[in-house]
């Protein structure tokens, strides 16, 4: 177990993060955001203010297009559209902060390893190695049919992934040590003996070139991963330096940390298994005032919403069954592992489809932590020591009000137990997470 807890802002590059409809609060700042550079930098110093270790990036690069087969419930509501790039925002909350990591979603199905290393490596010099990639092998419809692509099956894809990494690997190590000289007198800026051709030619990828940025402080970003399927963990334990999880219950936490572990002695893996799952807090002067809150988030969001959200990410038009039949009776080709997590949700009982819906639309099945400052951070200490996980991506209600609420009133309550930071000692995002 870490001997301090690690948190990571846990956001998305749209009009929402993970709760529906949370621009229609009239305090809620995230649409006036996507056009604004301030925005962005106010909120990378607030999660420094917080000793957070970084931020982490989520992202849809397609609209979501399984319910009713059609894109109008995402228009209408703002389910996870527009959605906006997160690259361009690494460099803009770096030059606000020094030491914030920041940690983007970029989606090997809309990217040759090339550019993903290319775009990847010049933001980790810019930043002087503060930057994380969330490897993701593309999991939703829409993003594909964006890009023209054809989806692959589930375990295709995570072979197509090993190859990609087979050459990200490649174009990183590219450049030896010593290679970079820039002797003005002698007029040689690099080592030509020292860099190496990396010349591929594979099943999924083809390249023949160098690589294409100067190394970076951290040789390559730190690597995240979200691997849930049994190909995902294996993936997950190859290449992650952190494996983040959703799950809607602490059960469901100790479950997926022993899943891990086990197969990690499987594979005779002696490298740490750091884990970070997803929370939400929802604070109150009181518990039952969180819970009020918590209740509003749901009381707001339409049903065609929520399903809308539900379906893209499960892969299932969810209109065709009934919203009262119990969710893990529904006859579907949707992945058995996150039809289960999402059945058992709601304190260990059966769950309808309508109130799958709802529960996912207003946190993306994300544990809702409700209560005081105290409870909150009770809480959180408790799950932290409970699952022995690393930490927690933290997602807000209210942006970026909710976010302020918890850098003010729970984090000085963790620090006060011990168990996070009060300042930064690391150079690195790497630094940062291995202090």
């Amino acid at each position: 177990m870490p001997t301090q807890m690690r948190l990571l802002g846990f956001l998305i590059h749209g009009p929402i993060n993970h709760t529906i409809l949370s621009w229609a609060d009239p305090r809620d700042e995230r649409v006036a955001g996507l056009s604004s550079i301030r925005y962005w930098q106010d909120l990378a110093r607030l999660l420094e203010r917080g000793c957070f270790d970084g931020v982490f990036f989520a992202d849809l690069p397609g609209v979501a297009d399984r319910y009713r087969e059609r894109v109008d419930e995402a228009i209408r509501y703002g389910v996870c559209w527009p959605t906006h790039d997160p690259a361009p925002l690494v460099a803009i909350m770096a030059a606000a902060t020094e030491h914030l990591g920041i940690a983007i979603t970029l989606s090997q199905s809309a990217h040759h390893p090339y550019a993903a290393v290319r775009t990847l490596s010049t933001l980790d010099c810019l930043t002087g190695g503060r930057v994380g990639w969330n490897i993701v092998t593309g999991h939703v419809r829409g993003e594909h049919r964006a890009y023209g692509l054809d989806q692959l099956e589930h375990d295709e894809r995570y072979a197509r992934a090993e190859e990609y990494m087979e050459v990200c690997y490649a174009l990183w190590n590219s450049i030896g040590p010593g290679a970079i000289r820039v002797d003005r007198a002698a007029g040689v800026f690099a080592d030509p003996a020292k860099v190496r051709r990396v010349t591929h030619h594979g099943r999924y990828f083809r390249t023949d070139t160098i690589g294409p940025t100067l190394p970076s402080p951290q040789h390559h970003p730190v690597l995240f991963q979200a691997g849930s399927s049994g190909r995902g963990q294996q993936f997950a334990l190859r290449h992650a330096e952190v494996i983040f999880s959703i799950q809607p219950h602490a059960a469901g936490m100790r479950r997926f940390m022993q899943q891990l572990h086990d197969a990690a002695r499987a594979r005779g893996r002696t490298a740490p298994v750091r884990v970070t799952f997803a929370v939400q807090p929802i604070l109150g002067g009181t518990e039952e005032e969180a819970r009020r809150h918590q209740r509003e988030l749901v009381e707001r969001i339409p049903i065609e919403a929520g399903l809308c959200r539900l379906s893209s990410t499960l892969g299932v038009d969810f209109s065709r069954f009934d919203l009262d039949q119990p969710l893990d009776e529904l006859d579907t080709q949707a992945s058995r592992g996150m039809m289960a997590a999402m059945s058992g949700a709601m304190a260990g009982r059966r769950v309808t489809l309508r109130e799958a819906a709802m529960h996912y639309g207003a946190s993306t099945g994300i544990l809702q932590i409700p209560g005081t400052p105290e409870q909150v951070a009770g809480q959180l200490v408790a799950l932290w020591r409970a699952t022995g996980c690393f930490g927690f991506n933290v997602t807000p209600t209210i942006n970026n009000s909710s976010i302020a609420d918890f850098v003010d009133q729970v984090v000085p309550l963790l620090q006060r137990e011990g168990v996070l930071r009060t300042e930064y000692r690391g150079k690195t995002f790497r630094d940062t997470l291995n202090d």
